[in-house]
């Protein structure tokens, strides 16, 4: 399983799972639902995530670090301010919320039930393994940080 450790770019992963939100969607329309201003609902949803994205890549760029997740030990220094004072993982959460919107578009539970997978992936194969990196990167630095931020929000 360590093989799969930050290989596959975040993006890529979201993508991975809107294709199989969008499947399984078409597959299963027994589970659509309906309510009102689903399609306003979707639009926040995805906008935040959006902007924790964006939030999170300018934070990165402005301490002149790497915002490739794939290489986390190429991190020049740790950066807690900004967004990351909420998250420490903002780009993530925000992945997370434009799946949310995705979900909530597609007006189907199937969608809603494939979230919770996209989170235990992302902690399993991509957080835990950037943060074991940056414990050793940044020592108590990074535990302290650690300590007082949540990993999503």
């Amino acid at each position: 399983m360590e093989r799969l450790e930050l290989k596959i770019p975040p993006i890529v992963q979201v993508l991975f799972f809107a294709g199989f939100m969008w499947v399984f969607a078409g597959l299963l329309p027994i589970l659509s639902i309906t309510f009102a201003a689903f399609s306003l609902a979707a639009i926040v949803f995805a906008s935040a995530g959006l902007i924790f994205i964006l939030l999170g890549v300018l934070a990165f760029r402005s301490a002149g670090t790497t915002v490739d997740p794939r290489v986390p030990d190429q991190s020049t220094c740790l950066v807690t301010s900004g967004i990351y004072r909420m998250s420490r993982n903002p780009m993530y959460a925000g992945f997370l919320l434009m799946l949310v919107g995705w979900a909530v578009f597609l007006s189907n539970i199937s969608s809603f039930l494939l979230l919770p997978l996209f989170v235990i992936y992302m902690n399993r194969f991509q957080i835990t393994p950037e943060e074991r990196c940056m414990r050793e990167k940044f020592g108590g630095e990074y535990r302290e940080y650690e300590s007082a931020v949540r990993r999503w929000i």
